[in-house]
């Protein structure tokens, strides 16, 4: 009897497992497929990752919000406490999105349809006091993986000619990549699954 539960109870542990793989990758797939597509452009950082293989980092003109767009500081606050940041991008004459105001927490009005809200992080320690200073959020898509031996390539391609990546940006603001863009040229694009 108990050989039994055993095996009933591995068996039913595995597939809550496969449940939750399953889950998480169609969330992405859900992402890259439905949601809202912007371009960004891309600014160079220092790639290598000995243990996971070739990337590259990615820094974006909304890597920096300065504190004057955001709109919902309260008074006595002098600085970020590790929080989410709503960002309100907007495609500029170039193709580009860039941000025009941002939010902790949430924004009070939902984007409009040539805006789009993409969620970041914002990290302790950043001051909101600081006249013209600015605060960096993290939004989960700072690294782009590549085949090996194209990250430095790539890398070095990305100080002399514009690079961008497109990025899908579901509901609720989550980000996922799409493709890495050398101009008009797709280089990589992000399989669904």
């Amino acid at each position: 009897m108990t050989g039994k539960r055993l095996i009933i109870s591995a068996l039913v542990l595995a597939l809550v497992q496969i449940g939750f793989l399953s889950w998480i990758i169609a969330g992405r797939a859900a992402i890259l497929r439905d949601g809202k597509e912007v371009l960004l452009k891309v600014e160079p950082i220092d790639p290598r990752d000995l243990l996971r293989g070739d990337y590259i980092r990615l820094g974006y003109d909304i890597s920096r919000i300065p504190v004057k767009l955001i709109a919902n500081i309260p008074a006595d606050k002098l600085s970020s406490d590790d929080t989410s940041i709503v960002v309100r991008l907007k495609k500029g004459a170039d193709g580009y999105w860039q941000p025009t105001a941002a939010w902790f927490a949430q924004a009070p009005t939902p984007a409009a349809s040539d805006e789009a809200d993409i969620v970041g992080h914002v990290g302790e320690g950043w001051s909101l006091r600081e006249e013209g200073g600015s605060i960096a959020p993290d939004y989960g898509i700072e690294r782009f993986y590549l085949p090996e031996g194209e990250g430095m390539a790539i890398q070095n391609d990305m100080r002399v000619r514009p690079f961008a990546v497109r990025v899908a940006i579901a509901a609720n603001g989550t980000p996922q990549i799409k493709a890495l863009m050398d101009g008009d040229k797709t280089l990589f694009e992000e399989p669904l699954y």
